[in-house]
């Protein structure tokens, strides 16, 4: 076996070794950079468009000016139009074009020899670089299609079964683009997984790549816009959190995903079945999303007029969640995306659970002040494999402290600015400060009133033994003229819970509502004409508990005829 030969299967034999004690470790890491340093990383950010495309470009000016990047830090290229590409294509119109031009800048030190290796790319001696990111703008391949013609057949027998493949996301081999050339074949290990001071070498050995991408020029530029407004008010909203999945590990993440959430002082809900969050299920507000383990995009994200929350992160665990960008409806990056997700991650083809990234890992980063790029890539176990990240590098979510967003609690809708009150109580609560979190929950009902609000004031007061009290705090709900489809499962925990801690009676006009308005499905039209009658029941009404049966009765399709026999 050549020399050259032998040090590839070495080297990606560590790799493999590397990865199977790194999974079970641990580590924490701070951030809280200095507006110098920001702006540091901001002057070292570099963006690539595809100059065959107007609105590439359109997309890489955008992000500069809002970003205050320089316009002389776009690199445009010639890229090929369709997402996915062969090697060939890659390595002639992407890899070398682009790692020509950034050592021609100086983005990336070192020298770039005439001679090729055998798969086409020029044989170098490079020493590091100076990015902080790279960004690739909406044009851009996403997907490298797998060659078998260009793989090692004896590297191959020495690596596992599943890994014998060079398919890869476009975006995760450019992290390798300021190393000399690697095999094709399966990944290697990031220097930088769950590192919590990066030494100089390890830090010049990848390039942190994202991408603003979506299905339309809007959605992308959306990405931009929902960090930035983030980082101006603060991560308002809620959080959710979808568990059960196929496979134990994955839901450990999640769970402990959760628990970090929860320790931030975000209010949200956990989804334990086998299935996804259901369209009837709560989902206002959602700001943290993570969860697994459905095909393509369902349950609330299809209601009309879904949008996440400013700044919203989401993560939906699936092999192929970002094998296409374009679609609003296949995956889950895309619709994602579409739906106004300020960052979500996604794979683009078979990456196996371990090597993706770890939502608890990326939390963890964030909260403590990190950059999107720099807590993806603490997060993200190996590089040259199917990982993709969607959005503004330099994003940091939780820029803006709790109480500098209750000092900003004017320049958000009513229907956000009850979450950071609520957030607040919760942390008074839980000092014991009764009576402050009691006063406050009071003045933010009477300034900023929202159903959300007005559910944790309710269960705040049953918290303190006054169960009536709470219920009182839901007396508005009847005087509601419409439920858009968000809020219906909203009102329906209003009607549970007047009906369960006030009296029946004052529950019914609520379930009145909830009838006379639209469901989420027809099965939760029914549901609800079912739990109304049962509390026209209780209360007596029987004039109301006939027009719910009546209704019911209309909505429910006739049993097939029975045939028989001659």
């Amino acid at each position: 076996m050549p020399v050259s030969q032998a040090r590839t299967v070495i080297r990606i034999i560590r790799t493999w070794a590397l990865l199977l004690g790194m999974l079970g470790a641990g580590g924490t890491a701070g951030a809280n950079l200095t507006e110098a340093e920001f702006r540091d990383l901001t002057a070292r950010t570099v963006i690539l468009v595809n100059s065959r495309q107007p609105e590439s470009v359109e997309l890489g000016e955008f992000y500069a000016k809002s970003r205050g990047i320089p316009l002389a830090n776009i690199v445009a290229l010639p890229l090929p139009v369709a997402e996915t590409i062969t090697w060939r294509e890659f390595v002639d119109q992407v890899w070398q074009p682009l790692q020509d031009e950034l050592v021609k800048r100086d983005w990336i030190h070192g020298y770039l020899s005439e001679q090729l290796d055998t798969h086409g790319r020029r044989r170098s001696a490079l020493s590091g670089h100076r990015l902080a990111y790279l960004v690739l703008c909406r044009g851009t391949p996403l997907r490298i299609g797998h060659d078998p013609t260009l793989l090692d057949e004896v590297i191959a027998a020495r690596l596992p079964v599943h890994i014998r493949r060079n398919d890869a996301s476009v975006d995760s081999e450019l992290t390798l683009l300021a190393q000399s050339p690697q095999a094709t074949i399966g990944f290697l290990a990031n220097p930088l997984f769950k590192v919590n001071r990066i030494s100089k070498i390890s830090a010049e050995q990848v390039v942190k790549v994202s991408r603003l991408d979506g299905p339309t020029l809007s959605d992308a530029m959306s990405l931009v816009k929902s960090a930035l407004s983030a980082e101006e008010n603060g991560l308002v909203g809620r959080y959710y959190i979808d568990l059960a999945g196929p496979h134990i590990t994955g839901d450990a993440w999640l769970d402990l995903t959760r628990a970090m959430i929860a320790g931030l002082g975000f209010m949200g809900e956990v989804h334990r079945g086998s299935s996804t969050f259901e369209a009837t299920d709560r989902f206002d507000a959602p700001v943290l999303y993570f969860g697994w383990y459905n095909t393509n995009v369902n349950g609330p994200f299809l209601r009309d007029g879904f949008r996440f929350a400013p700044g919203a992160v989401a993560l939906h665990i699936h092999s192929y969640s970002a094998s296409t960008l374009r679609s609003t409806t296949e995956g889950w990056c895309g619709p994602l995306v579409a739906r106004g997700v300020a960052a979500t991650f996604g794979n683009v083809f078979e990456p196996y659970l371990e090597f993706t990234v770890r939502p608890d890992m990326l939390i963890d980063q964030l909260a403590t002040g990190a950059t999107l790029g720099d807590a993806a890539f603490f997060a993200t176990p190996v590089l040259s494999w199917q990982g993709v990240v969607l959005g503004d590098p330099l994003y940091r979510p939780f820029k803006i402290p709790l109480e500098d967003q209750l000092a900003r609690l004017a320049k958000l809708p009513s229907s956000l600015a009850g979450h950071v009150i609520a957030r607040k109580a919760a942390a008074l609560e839980k000092l014991e400060m009764i009576d402050e979190a009691r006063a406050l929950l009071a003045r933010g009902m009477r300034e900023y009133p929202s159903l959300s609000l007005a559910l944790v004031a309710a269960r705040f007061e049953l918290a303190q033994r006054n169960a009536l009290g709470g219920a009182r705090m839901l007396g508005f709900v009847p005087l509601l003229r419409d439920v858009s489809l968000g809020d219906w499962p909203l009102v329906r925990e209003a009607a549970e819970f007047v009906a369960a801690h006030g009296s029946v009676r004052d529950a019914l006009p609520i379930y009145q509502l909830l009838v006379r308005s639209a469901a989420p499905t027809p099965e939760a039209k029914l549901q609800i004409l079912g739990e109304a009658r049962k509390a026209a029941d209780s209360a007596g009404n029987m004039q109301l508990s006939l027009e719910f049966s009546r209704m019911a009765a209309e909505l429910t399709p006739p049993l097939p005829a029975i045939k028989h026999g001659k």
